[in-house]
């Protein structure tokens, strides 16, 4: 009976064994990561960002003094200073490299050229015109170039007549007693006298303004001649003409004035315009 018994017990579980699917072999090779992937690639990654954290604290320092030293935030121009004195995105020709070639090739027309558009961009007016002159005397029907430099020098000008009238109330201001005392010819001008460190402070004033209206004076004159020349170029050009009458009067050259604004007025063909030309000749007595 024990025997039957088991035996039969053997048989059950023969049969389940049977009916159950059998398990998967265990494959052989190199172990999969649980996540899958390959677990030693994903190993050097973590040990790349590990060893990269210096790295970035690093440029992280830079960056912040690099921002403070720039003034990046603070208002100033800091890149744009930068970048002007590296002249990365400059396309223009700086001043030094344009001065020399000009040494180098003196009668080079585009050498003066590049000169004058160099200081322009510096805003140094007078070495502008400088080397704008020595570009008309070798590119003398370039009524462009001329027009400008008119305009150059008018600014000159301007700059000039400026300083002119600050240097004359200075000369007033230097001696505040002579707007007060009386008559020098009078008894009390003569007990009274004259302040003679006024008198000194003034007459450098004075000496300083005088020679500040000679040079609006030539400013004047010679954008007075640009424009002539301008107008010589194209005097079909009523503007032309137009600029050259006004700077003369500008200038005091009632004379040249009036023979521009004539010429214009034969070229104009706005109304409006013309009644005010022929009103300022009128006032300049033409």
């Amino acid at each position: 009976m024990a025997r039957a018994a088991v035996k039969a017990k053997q048989a059950q579980k023969a049969q389940k064994a049977k009916a159950s699917p059998a398990k998967a072999a265990p494959r052989r090779g190199r172990r999969r990561h649980a996540s899958g992937g390959n677990p030693n690639q994903q190993l050097f990654f973590v040990r790349m960002r590990r060893s990269a954290k210096p790295m970035y604290l690093i440029l992280a320092v830079l960056f912040a003094v690099t921002f403070a030293f720039l003034g990046v935030g603070s208002g100033s121009s800091g890149l744009e200073s930068l970048f002007s004195n590296l002249n990365i995105f400059h396309h223009g020709t700086s001043i030094s490299s344009a001065q020399k070639r000009t040494q180098k090739h003196p009668n080079d027309p585009k050498a003066w050229r590049a000169l004058a558009t160099a200081y322009e961009g510096k805003s140094d007016t007078a070495n502008a015109i400088g080397a704008l002159q020595q570009y008309t005397t070798l590119r003398p029907k370039d009524a462009a170039a001329y027009n400008e430099l008119a305009g150059l020098q008018v600014t000159q000008a301007q700059d000039y007549l400026a300083q002119y009238q600050n240097a004359y109330t200075n000369a007033q201001l230097a001696a505040p007693s002579a707007l007060i005392t009386p008559n020098a010819t009078s008894k009390l001008g003569k007990a009274l006298g004259s302040n003679p460190i006024e008198q000194a402070a003034a007459a450098r004033q004075n000496s300083a303004a005088n020679g500040l209206y000679q040079q609006v004076q030539l400013a004047y004159s010679n954008a007075v001649s640009a424009y002539q020349k301008v107008a010589d170029l194209e005097p079909g050009q009523a503007s032309a003409w137009l600029q050259l009458g006004e700077t003369a009067r500008q200038s005091g050259d009632a004379k040249t004035a009036i023979t521009a604004y004539k010429r214009f007025l034969k070229l104009n063909t706005d109304p409006s315009v013309a009644a005010q030309v022929k009103q300022l000749i009128k006032q300049l007595g033409g």
